[in-house]
């Protein structure tokens, strides 16, 4: 990989991060490499003035942050087809990031890179927008979102906690009414995280699939269902005329939807582009170590049992 044109990306108010951005763009412009440097964070999104602002193609993108600055950074950065090397500096889970302890030493991770010695792990992401008018001739009225988690229609308001009535197609065939407080549209990767909170599948990120789940549907027969990536996810508010509804990428709010619009689905042109640096990366250890899987009696490393 080369190393000329780099954005690094750190946690917004989050010191340790910038402090190790700050010595990464230091250490990369004393190997001739052009740095990008900003914070990233609910009210910072530095990724258009990064994209305008480069001068050459982009080589690499280093997120340092939570899983929350990762997700935001993905969103960005996939549709540019940039590869991301997502460090756990300064956030909490780290499920879609490296470990801290192989970024300590940076100096060797530029060594690395720069000797194409690691691996790159692509994932699936969605893609929506609203329309409007007639089913059969439907007018887009929005912008494409982009999710590497989930989409989600549910409404919000400020004084009280409404449900939602939700119709859901496939592919143009009505699937189910759902109602409860709303409804989500993940992909592998997203099952593990909201999705799997409101009992959705646990889908392996190495499969592209579409994991649709209601969120605490008023009613026992409502289930999730995976379906297959090429599938297109029309979601329909019904009886909403005080513009609760809403579109949220990754748990971002990314429009409101008003009475006529639907919202619809899909698998996206483009797949999120992630550094390995680990050499014994495995879903299911993460599975186990973030999402504590598998009890607490037997420690497994790897295939391997330890205790």
């Amino acid at each position: 990989m080369e190393l000329k044109q780099v954005i690094i990306a750190h946690k917004a108010g989050d010191a340790q991060s910038k402090s190790w951005a700050q010595t990464c763009a230091r250490q990369l412009e004393a190997r001739n490499c052009k740095v990008l440097m900003g914070p990233s964070g609910f009210k910072d999104n530095p990724y258009p003035v990064f994209l305008s602002s480069a001068t050459e193609k982009i080589d690499l993108a280093i997120v340092l942050g939570g899983d929350g600055t990762i997700l935001a950074g993905a969103r960005q950065l996939a549709p540019e087809g940039i590869p991301i090397l997502a460090v756990n500096v300064g956030g909490h889970l780290g499920f879609l990031t490296e470990p801290f302890e192989l970024f300590q030493d940076t100096e060797q991770v530029w060594d690395r890179l720069q000797g194409d010695r690691y691996a790159m792990l692509q994932r699936m992401m969605l893609e929506a927008r609203l329309f409007e008018g007639d089913r059969r001739n439907p007018q887009a009225s929005s912008e494409r979102f982009y999710c590497l988690n989930e989409m989600c229609v549910k409404p919000a308001c400020v004084d009280r906690m409404p449900t939602a009535i939700l119709e859901i197609e496939v592919d143009g065939e009505i699937v189910d009414q759902y109602q409860g407080d709303g409804l989500l549209v993940a992909t592998p990767t997203g099952s593990t995280c909201y999705t799997a909170s409101a009992n959705g599948p646990i889908i392996h990120p190495g499969m592209d699939a579409i994991a649709v789940t209601p969120i605490c549907p008023l009613s026992l027969s409502s289930r999730p269902i995976v379906i297959p990536p090429g599938s297109v996810v029309d979601i329909w508010p019904l009886g909403d005329y005080e513009l609760n509804t809403k579109l949220w990428t990754d748990s971002c709010l990314a429009t409101s939807i008003w009475p006529g619009q639907w919202v619809s689905v899909r698998m996206a042109s483009c797949m999120a582009r992630f550094i390995v640096l680990r050499e014994n990366y495995s879903f299911y250890q993460t599975l186990r170590e973030k999402l504590q899987w598998a009890g607490a009696r037997i420690r497994y490393d790897n295939n391997h049992r330890v205790s």
